[in-house]
């Protein structure tokens, strides 16, 4: 037996208590001067971060108010140096005490611990006294000198407690929707934007989470998103006020608006209300039936209401397709989105092209062809993917997998839920309901869908154009769908499984779309956001979660792996960023697309990351392995472990 040398080990034993000590070394320091010398000497471009590409040596001293040097080391400690500062300097801090373990936190474990503690609450918002000064003003608005409340005149505690601020706020006016919310009444409050309230309850406004940066208001799909990540971090708080927002949404609008805001009233957006409540009922642990109850009440009737309204969003053939109403141009877009579109009309009239929009949306041109484009633009926001190729100029003609999933999704969700907690038996409208009642009609949707939405050529899924009466070959993350909703069969989902690895995946993840499938369909070099090389949080949770429906969990965890280290290697490269979106070829934050990439201005540190960035984060976390988990912390490329 080799002789053990005693000595050695007590000296590598020491060694490792000095380490941790030195990790847990406290540094007293002045706030302004440790900034200032810290961005003289490492924030080279003076954008107030500390990046790769600041050309600094990435080596600081820090000086300490009790005369001793410390060197700090890498962007990434160097950055989170900065951050640490810039959160002292925010709360009037003159003097702190830097924790050297919370500068050399690991990456994943530091980036999981701000969305908890601290992005949720900074995305938290409230339309009531308290909230209000937050979300009146409105970057999108054409109108920001007069801000407005819009409240539903079926809403008598909402009118009462908001007429009474109406003296609160500067440039203030509390407006009473009609009690029939027209395209036309819409139309006509185009010019006069405002916020839509929401649930007051004990007189307070429900709280609900906003995806950030120029998204200030409660958007339809993006909530579900946000709540997975919410239930995870143990803020189901948050996620059940979430879902009350939503029901109330439904009472008195009529649908799930694409956001709370008055030039959304006409368009809903993705259905996923049904996961939302399950998930959060669940989640919740609470036996509170009457609760459920009411929530699966507002669910049915957005099914009924909205989703299953034949000519509008049900087709003839029982499928179901995004239809937008609306008159116009969609007002939210930037000034000159629709140039391009608009110029040739302008040439036929002979008008310089704002005579020409003035007077189309004046209504003194008319346009079929028009109204149609505007038509599938409106339905094509609603499907959340504004914008995408596959989807321009076409969308109210198409059946998607996307939609058809989510809705055969609803009605499974219904049966569950009755079945389980409501003894198979459940009233809404006069009328009861049993988990029979919904199976049928899934299997109903099944059946139609394999009829009309799957190839068997390419052995996939792909939209249908009931004009056309053919399926629009796209190679697009929404193909998959199915595989979430549990929809596919056994074998199609090992096709489906082969062809997202053969189509769609990159190096950052799941692609929203196929370089192919851009060049084939795309009438102009415009850089579409929702399409190749970019990569979108919702489609890798779904994608995720589908895989390991299905059994395909080896492919599940490197498609997750990949899609975190990603995360965490540009936060660690670009202090601390998440965006809203990224290029999943290149593996950057630095999108090329016609909206860019919100998320990524800001100060010293990032406040809030990104809504469902953070919940993709959070939630990809709680799926990943350990060994995984591991790796990530410690920036293993995943070209090296796949």
């Amino acid at each position: 037996m080799k002789k053990i040398n005693l000595n050695y080990i007590i000296f590598i034993l020491v060694l490792v208590s000095c380490q941790n000590n030195n990790d847990h070394e406290v540094l007293n320091v002045n706030v302004e001067q440790t900034l200032s010398a810290l961005e003289n000497d490492e924030d080279t471009d003076n954008d107030k971060k500390i990046t790769v590409e600041d050309t600094g040596d990435k080596s600081f001293v820090v000086q300490t108010t009790d005369g001793e040097e410390v060197l700090i080391e890498s962007t990434y400690y160097l950055s989170n140096l900065l951050q640490e500062l810039a959160i002292a300097k925010n709360k009037g801090l003159s003097k702190i005490q830097i924790d050297i373990q919370r500068v050399k936190e690991q990456p994943a474990d530091r980036l999981s611990r701000l969305i908890k503690t601290k992005y949720w609450d900074n995305l938290t918002r409230r339309v009531d006294r308290e909230g209000l000064e937050n979300i009146l003003t409105d970057t999108k608005a054409s109108d920001s000198l007069m801000r407005r409340l819009y409240v539903p005149s079926t809403d008598s505690v909402g009118i009462a407690y908001f007429k009474n601020l109406e003296t609160d706020f500067e440039n203030f006016k509390v407006v009473i929707l009609p009690e029939n919310i027209s395209p036309e009444y819409v139309k006509s409050i185009n010019d006069k934007p405002g916020i839509l309230s929401l649930k007051i309850e004990d007189g307070k406004g429900l709280p609900f989470v906003v995806p950030g940066g120029r998204f200030n208001e409660m958007y339809g799909w993006d909530s579900y998103f946000e709540g997975v990540g919410l239930n995870i971090d143990g803020r189901e708080d948050l996620s059940k006020a979430m879902v009350e927002n939503f029901a109330y949404q439904i009472e008195h609008y009529g649908k799930i608006l694409n956001a709370n805001r008055s030039y959304y009233l006409t368009r809903s957006q993705p259905p996923f209300l049904t996961s939302f409540i399950t998930e959060t009922y669940e989640s919740l642990n609470q036996n509170n039936k009457a609760w459920l109850r009411k929530m699966i009440k507002a669910a049915m009737k957005e099914y009924f209401e909205v989703w299953m309204v034949k000519d509008e969003k049900l087709t003839e053939n029982g499928l179901n397709r995004y239809y937008a109403e609306g008159i116009g141009i969609p007002p939210e877009t930037e000034p000159g989105h629709f140039d391009e579109q608009l110029q040739p009309f302008a040439d036929t009239y002979d008008m310089p092209l704002d005579e020409f929009i003035k007077a189309y949306q004046n209504q003194n041109i008319n346009s079929k062809e028009l109204d149609e484009y505007f038509l599938h633009d409106r339905s094509l926001r609603e499907s959340g993917h504004d914008t995408t190729w596959r989807l321009d100029g076409v969308c109210a003609d198409l059946n998607t997998v996307a939609l058809n999933s989510l809705l055969y999704k609803y009605e499974n969700d219904f049966a569950y839920l009755i079945r389980t907690y409501f003894d198979n038996s459940f009233e809404y409208n006069n009328q009861s309901f049993n988990s029979v009642y919904w199976l049928d009609k899934a299997d109903r949707r099944k059946e139609l869908v394999n009829k009309f939405l799957w190839n068997e050529a390419n052995n996939s899924f792909y939209d249908y154009n009931i004009q056309t009466q053919e399926p629009l070959v796209y190679e697009s993350a929404t193909n998959y769908y199915p595989l979430w909703a549990e929809l596919a069969s056994e074998e199609q989902a090992e096709h489906l499984k082969n062809r997202l690895l053969e189509t769609l995946k990159a190096k950052g993840g799941v692609l929203s779309s196929s370089k192919a499938s851009v060049e084939r369909f795309a009438t102009s070099d415009v850089a579409r956001q929702w399409d190749y090389p970019n990569g979108w949080a919702p489609h890798q949770m779904l994608i995720w979660k589908g895989l390991m429906n299905y059994g395909y969990n080896e492919v599940a965890q490197e498609f997750i792996y990949r899609w975190l280290w990603m995360i965490t290697k540009n936060a660690t490269e670009y202090n601390g960023t998440i965006p809203e979106k990224y290029d999943v070829v290149n593996r950057t934050h630095k999108v090329y697309a016609e909206y860019g990439n919100v998320g990524t201005e800001f100060d010293y540190i990032t406040p809030s990351g990104f809504g469902w960035m953070n919940a993709s984060y959070q939630y990809g976390l709680s799926l990943l392995d350990k060994d995984l988990r591991e790796n990530l912390n410690d920036l293993v490329n995943p070209d090296q472990l796949f």
